[in-house]
């Protein structure tokens, strides 16, 4: 008995066995036949177990392969390719597709040069892949012989390798736009010749077909072909998407055509494309680049959950149209919505601190980036030497430049500008010409800041030298910007006459604000008759300008002739023009506080008057002297006095002596030109106080420290 029921359980449980067995084979073909069932990387490890279990070896690698590469598990999928033994076209087919899929491009091509070794072909499905690894590798010579295997095998009228095709050329053709560095690479009209040939003999079209030429000739500045398409492609009974749309809006964003925008925006609102993330992030862009921010902001409104694109867009928006409190507000949404910050964010937010000149905004920023991982991107690292350089602090953004691993560009050129606005001219140059021979040619920005730099230490003959330079050596034609720093050279150094001659023979026409440049250096050097000369270029170009109405009344005031003063000043009133009020700012415990000339309205005036007083004796005991040469009204001179006593900077700098504890540097910021008798009390003050004070106006920095400025007394 007993032995009977001991063979009776072994036959139940072989039994049982044996239908379990069935039923993960039953199981486990099912899952071969959808496959998309297996969404994990957890799942998928856990069918490859069964199929093991289930299948031979060979024949399960080839299953899993498949699986393994649709969910992008690189590692897994290689090691699955390297146990079969005799790979097929569909698993070489399979693992090239997931390198496209994870970015790996150079990887990707040389899969593909394996696997034609072993005589494989391509198909339909596997040349796209390639052909958008070439693309975005810039590979002009593999991308040729890849056009050649198409056409060989038949594959160049299959729609989607054409398309991949046209994508290729398009990209080939803006890069070689870009650098125009290699000769081996085809003119940028010749390959969008290619791309419309391509589209011309295609028997069969979609929208990706259309979306690519187009997109191809808004990147070569070809508007109206961009344009054209659109509307061949509406006859051609195919709808615009939202990628079409988005394509075509920078276009008018580059020629500043807000109407034809918001026809696009229209028929984006009617399809309901407008609420979708693509779409609304270039909507933002186009309005903001028209300077119609707030229909960015209602574009941004009407996004139901904003992805941290749209909210790059639409900081970057509110920055380029100076709403700087707005920036960093919507990048506190985005933060509050847990949306992590790309790097293009900081370098969207950077420009708002250095503008702002808020130091403590832009310490806070760099804090995050720290605390993010960002600090190693370069343009994250180039906008923080910009924004502490615009700050005040060239110190700390050379320890940024000097910490960099890599430099590009705009670095460089970041640093060498700071170097420009803040006084130590000779290490920009030296910046410059290191520049020079590490990182080649140097661009027209580069050359802007090093012209600066001259032009701020009287640096006349190394300004003209290197404005040769920059179209005998390098081929770079100079801008307005070349022109008016040279020409701020000239001034600055008294050589009046032979910046009118450089101006004048300028080989483009000289705007207002160049001939303005002159003007402030007639001013400053008290020549008053070729004063007269560039105002009236200024006159006949900007007619409605009061500053240089100004300059030249005050001009006519030094040299004592008031009529002619009295008469600049009646045409002002005339014409309704207002002089700009002189404003300083200056931050106390993340405050900005603003002065204006002569305001009492600050609630700490009195006590600021109080101070200045106190401090006025002690620097007249150190020899200050108050010069009134700049205070241009026919009044006595204890009414002069008073006058330079009510100037903004000199309320905000008192305020931040008696608002911080002592030793603090102090940093100001003025809207115009500082004072000869405000630079000349601000030296005597930092000497008395024992304070270093960080000035910013119109023009550049003026670091005082016991009685002297970086300027040396030249700006």
């Amino acid at each position: 008995m007993e032995k009977w029921f001991s063979r009776k359980n072994r036959r139940e449980a072989s039994s049982f066995q044996t239908n379990s067995t069935a039923a993960t084979k039953s199981i486990t073909k099912s899952l071969l036949q959808n496959p998309c069932l297996i969404n994990s990387q957890s799942r998928a490890k856990q069918f490859h177990a069964q199929l093991l279990k289930c299948y031979s070896f060979p024949s399960s690698s080839s299953s899993i392969l498949i699986i393994y590469c649709r969910l992008r598990l690189l590692h897994e999928s290689f090691r699955a390719f390297s146990t079969i033994p005799s790979p097929s076209r569909s698993s070489w087919s399979s693992l090239i597709s997931c390198s496209v899929a994870s970015g790996l491009f150079p990887l990707s091509l040389s899969l593909f040069h394996r696997m034609r070794a072993f005589g494989f072909p391509p198909n339909r499905r596997l040349l796209p892949n390639v052909l958008k690894s070439c693309a975005s590798l810039r590979n002009y010579k593999f991308g040729e012989s890849l056009h050649a295997c198409a056409i060989s095998f038949g594959l160049d009228s299959d729609l989607y390798t054409t398309n991949a095709l046209m994508n290729l050329y398009c990209k080939l053709g803006g890069w070689q736009k870009e650098l125009n560095l290699f000769e081996e690479m085809p003119k940028t009209s010749s390959s969008m010749d290619s791309v419309r040939k391509l589209f011309h003999e295609m028997t069969e079209r979609d929208v990706v077909s259309w979306n690519t030429v187009i997109g191809g000739n808004v990147e070569h500045g070809l508007y109206e072909e961009a344009l054209s398409m659109v509307k061949e492609m509406t006859s051609a009974g195919l709808r615009p998407d939202s990628f079409t749309l988005s394509t075509v809006l920078p276009i008018f964003a580059e020629v500043v055509n807000a109407k034809k925008g918001k026809e696009i925006h229209c028929y984006s609102v009617r399809s309901g494309l407008d609420i979708e993330m693509f779409m609304g992030s270039s909507l933002i862009d186009m309005y903001a680049k028209c300077t119609m921010v707030e229909y960015s902001y209602r574009v941004m409104s009407r996004l139901a959950n904003p992805d941290a694109v749209s909210w790059n867009s639409i900081i970057a928006a509110s920055v380029q149209n100076g709403r700087f409190d707005e920036g960093f507000r919507f990048f506190r949404e985005m933060l509050g919505l847990k949306l992590k910050p790309m790097a293009v964010t900081f370098s969207c937010l950077m420009p708002a601190c250095a503008h702002l000149t808020s130091l403590h905004l832009g310490k806070q920023l760099h804090g995050y980036i720290i605390r993010g991982g960002f600090d190693g991107n370069v343009f994250v690292e180039s906008a923080l030497v910009d924004m502490y350089a615009k700050c005040g602090n060239i110190c700390v953004a050379r320890r940024i430049f000097d910490a960099m691993p890599s430099l590009d560009m705009v670095s460089w050129t970041a640093m060498i500008m700071g170097y420009a606005l803040h006084g130590p001219a000779h290490e920009a140059l030296c910046l410059f010409r290191r520049m020079e021979m590490e990182n080649g040619k140097p661009n027209y920005v580069a050359f802007l800041a090093v012209l600066t730099a001259c032009s701020h230490a009287k640096l006349v003959d190394d300004a003209k030298n290197f404005f040769d330079s920059m179209t005998k050596d390098y081929g770079i034609t100079p801008c307005l910007e070349h022109y008016a720093a040279v020409a701020d050279a000239l001034g600055r150094a008294g050589k009046l006459e032979e910046a009118y001659e450089f101006i004048s023979k300028m080989h483009i026409k000289p705007t207002a604000a160049v001939w303005s440049i002159l003007l402030g250096a007639c001013s400053v050097h008290k020549n008053a008759k070729l004063a007269e000369k560039a105002a009236k270029k200024i006159f006949e170009l900007e007619p409605m300008d009061p500053g240089p109405h100004l300059i030249l009344s005050n001009i006519y005031s030094a040299a004592g002739k008031w009529k002619d003063a009295a008469e600049i000043r009646t045409i002002m009133r005339r014409k309704g023009l207002k002089k700009q009020p002189a404003c300083s700012w200056i931050e106390i415990k993340n405050k900005v506080h603003g002065f204006v000339a002569h305001d009492t309205s600050h609630p700490c005036y009195f006590k600021i008057i109080e101070a200045w007083e106190a401090l006025k004796d002690q620097i007249r005991r150190e020899g200050y002297v108050p010069n009134t040469d700049d205070v241009l009204h026919d009044i006595e001179e204890e009414q002069k006095i008073a006058n330079l006593c009510g100037h903004s900077e000199r309320l905000a700098l008192v305020f931040g002596i008696i608002s911080t504890p002592p030793g603090t540097t102090i940093r100001l910021t003025k809207n115009i030109r500082v004072c000869v008798d405000c630079h000349t009390a601000i030296k005597f003050i930092s000497k008395v106080v024992g304070r270093e004070i960080i000035v910013r106006d119109l023009n550049r920095f003026h670091h005082f420290k016991d009685n002297r400025c970086s300027c040396d007394d030249f700006w």
